[in-house]
């Protein structure tokens, strides 16, 4: 195997504070996100321009390519994101886009989504834009992107509809990154093969105005979309055990009975509720990762307090699993809802995507257990599923193999980490994403000798 020089980290923390500061906060209308702003700073990180893609003015992704040795080997792309989610100051802290640098931690909105891992990439990507460290066979590709956070339209899926040529490639690595499972005979680390599709929908009714004061007989709008989506948010979600979720339960250390209950789909929602007294985030992503999940999370209604409204508008998040389809969302909102509230509604889709997955095995699998190794001492892996939406999406759509796959220290487990996505007081070690960054390069490096040797 190739000799590996140590890992370009030494400013890495540096480009996280720099990235939390410039504030790219997407909420999903097209004049946020303003990721132009972190595109300059990682122009100015790698002392390069790049390829810089604005499909609408502020909302900027930007990609650089190294050529490799061999024309005909596989290119591997590294993809971040800019964006982060709005955050208000109320319960941090620290505020938000402060990235205050204390005890040890980096605070601030995106330090665990996903700028941590962003900065680690650039870290490992400028070592090669440099010439530090040696070409690999086929072509590496650094592409960080806007709007991740709202679905893409400006980011990963502009620049695989249009500009494939810029960001073509048959392996990528990407989010999610998570701390390992630690016991004191192992530690395992989660590597994100498959994510939940979004099949997110709009519920409309229509009615007629009329003053508040006169309520009898009156058509009001609101009333159905408020019906349906508190029946919605009430009901059970379907369970649905999949082969992604019993790899990934196999590969953990459990106790026992959790274990089995995890995977049994007549025991699993009591030992959620076990695991819930405990670790009520653990808990949370062990539902959505067995369930076909539905929140109502928007409600829109009415011009002015004394006027009923003769239109409304409902927006429901709904995440399907691998080997769910459209189809068994429609056949859950008809259950739930019944003929008679479903007949005064028009219920749209928003965001549909199947859920995608990519099998693991082969060469960059293969490099991600060669790295776990060096940096843990032994090779223990598991693949995990992670109910949020990615932009590796758009790529396994293409046949690329797309995982996710990050270092952290013991300062947060594997359920603190899930509760600060999009959740307060979003923080990480500055030793992680050092760990992070060493981590990457030995992967990126190590895929290099994989398609070396198998060429």
């Amino acid at each position: 195997m190739t000799t590996r020089g140590s890992s370009s980290v030494s400013d890495v923390v540096d480009l996280l504070v720099e990235l939390i500061a410039n504030a790219c906060v997407n909420d999903g209308t097209p004049d946020s996100g303003g990721e132009l702003r972190s595109v300059r700073t990682l122009q100015r990180f790698f002392r390069a321009e790049g390829t810089v893609i604005e499909p609408h003015p502020g909302r900027a992704s930007v990609v650089y390519r190294i050529a490799g040795t061999d024309p005909e080997a596989p290119a591997l792309a590294l993809l971040p994101h800019l964006d982060v989610v709005p955050a208000s100051s109320e319960g941090w802290t620290y505020p938000p886009f402060s990235a205050t640098r204390a005890d040890g931690m980096v605070w601030g909105r995106g330090a665990v989504d996903m700028l941590n891992v962003t900065a680690a990439m650039a870290s490992v990507f400028r070592r090669y834009l440099d010439g530090d460290a040696e070409p690999l066979p086929g072509d590496l590709v650094f592409a960080a992107v806007a709007d991740e956070e709202a679905g893409g339209a400006f980011g990963a899926e502009h620049l695989v509809t249009r500009h494939w040529d810029l960001v073509r490639c048959e392996f990528l690595l990407t989010e999610v990154a998570a701390p390992p499972f630690r016991t004191s005979e192992r530690v395992v680390v989660p590597v994100t093969v498959a994510e939940k599709g979004p099949a997110w929908r709009r519920l409309r009714a229509h009615g007629a105005t009329g003053h508040a004061s006169q309520p009898y007989g009156s058509r009001n709008a609101l009333l159905p979309v408020a019906g349906a989506v508190a029946r919605l948010g009430d009901a059970r979600s379907p369970v649905a055990i999949t082969d992604e979720w019993v790899r990934f339960v196999d590969g953990i250390p459990l106790d026992a009975e959790i274990r089995a209950g995890l995977v049994d789909p007549d025991r699993v929602d009591e030992t959620i509720d076990r695991i819930a007294q405990d670790d009520p985030d653990l808990a949370r992503w062990a539902h959505a990762c067995t369930h076909l999940t539905v929140a109502p999370t928007m409600l829109h209604a009415g011009a002015k307090a004394n006027v009923i409204p003769d239109d409304a508008e409902g927006h429901v998040d709904v995440r399907t699993l691998p080997g769910q389809e459209h189809a068994d969302v429609d056949d859950h909102f008809r259950k739930v809802l019944g003929p008679t509230l479903r007949d005064e509604l028009e219920i749209e889709p928003m965001l549909e995507f199947p859920a995608t997955g990519s099998v693991p095995e082969g060469p960059l699998w293969d490099a991600i257990g060669d790295a776990v190794e060096r940096v843990t001492g032994a090779r223990h892996l598991v693949a995990s599923m992670t109910p949020v939406t990615t932009d590796a999406r758009f790529f396994r759509a293409r046949g690329v193999t797309a995982y996710g796959v990050g270092m952290f220290d013991d300062s947060v487990t594997f359920g603190e980490m899930l509760g600060m996505f999009h959740g307060v007081d979003e923080r990480v070690s500055e030793r992680s994403v050092e760990l992070t960054a060493a981590l990457l390069s030995d992967v990126v490096a190590a895929f290099g000798d994989r398609i070396r040797t198998h060429s």
